[in-house]
């Protein structure tokens, strides 16, 4: 135990910073310069109507969905209700070119009237991914989904596109 231990702790990357899966690699340098940061999701204001409760961030994933060497954020949002599922809304984050400008929203790919609960959200080559989860019939409780499918988004033609994947919506 104590040679595994020893032999990670001599085993380290050859350059640079490990990355998350999904956000692009910093780069630094005279012609490009520093890449800038992705939007904080905690630092924008949302159009979800919450009735009063609270909003959550409950997940994000951040990288360049629209080619220009920025990375956005993308963040799954839901009303802070305390009970039941609540449905997300997933929003589209960037931030103006300016010195200090706030983060916004600049698109909505997933709203709450589709009564949807988004989960493992991803951003990976352009492609935002998320498993939706859903209800096959008004009767079903609202804490208990049993609907699950995976739906992609992509920016096309200046604006997202969710695409068709191969899995259909199955029963979880």
């Amino acid at each position: 135990m104590a040679a595994v231990i020893a032999t990670a702790g001599l085993v380290q990357p050859a350059t640079g910073t490990p990355v998350a899966t999904g956000t692009p690699a910093a780069t630094s340098g005279a012609a490009n310069g520093p890449q800038a940061a992705a939007p904080d999701a905690s630092a924008v204001t949302y159009p979800l109507d919450c009735k009063g409760a609270p909003q959550t961030v409950t997940a994000t994933a951040q990288g360049d969905l629209d080619g220009d060497g920025r990375p956005e954020t993308v963040a799954a949002v839901r009303c802070d209700a305390g009970s039941g599922t609540p449905p997300h809304a997933l929003y589209v984050l960037t931030r103006d070119r300016a010195d200090g400008a706030r983060p916004r929203v600049v698109a909505t790919l997933l709203d709450t009237p589709q009564r949807q609960t988004a989960t493992d959200l991803t951003v990976r080559d352009g492609v935002v991914t998320a498993t939706l989860l859903g209800y096959s019939s008004p009767e079903i409780p609202r804490y208990s989904p049993d609907v699950k499918k995976l739906a992609k988004w992509r920016w096309s033609g200046g604006k997202f596109r969710q695409e068709l994947t191969d899995s259909t919506a199955r029963s979880v």
